[in-house]
């Protein structure tokens, strides 16, 4: 799931990567659309295993950030409307998730992407943010 889930900058929502061809992708929509369509060269594709956010120490992968989402909202979508809500209470709702997030260089606009996000995948039933193995270096990190 994780290496197949991308986003492409310019175009909201993420996508589920289907196929490969010569000079493209044949991408998904990760909605209820299920709308498929190529994604050419000229596109930057990012996927979300490749994406993470800046923190005082190092960056922190964005499927981790997702995971901990997942077990604060008990698998469902977010408590907090993204779209209503003002920057400030965008970056207390993110710092109970990730308390170490740089102030400076995590914008608004990142964090409203990533609830987007969020709520785009608990809605289409993605919910494994982690395989077991990424789960366990997390919890012996923890300890």
């Amino acid at each position: 799931m994780k290496d197949t889930i991308i986003a492409i900058s310019g175009k909201p929502g993420l996508y589920k990567l289907i196929s490969r061809g010569n000079n493209n992708l044949i991408v998904e929509t990760v909605d209820a659309t299920r709308r498929r369509m190529p994604v050419f060269a000229s596109d930057r594709v990012t996927s979300l295993r490749d994406t993470a956010m800046y923190t005082d120490s190092e960056d922190k992968p964005l499927l981790e950030i997702l995971d901990i989402m997942c077990n604060k909202e008990e698998g469902k979508e977010t408590a907090i409307n993204y779209k209503k809500a003002t920057g400030k209470e965008l970056r207390e709702y993110f710092a109970e998730i990730l308390p170490d997030f740089d102030r400076d260089r995590v914008h608004d606009s990142d964090i409203k992407k990533l609830l987007q996000w969020y709520n785009i995948l608990v809605k289409n039933g993605i919910t494994d943010f982690l395989d077991e193995e990424e789960q366990a270096e997390e919890a012996a990190e923890a300890e």
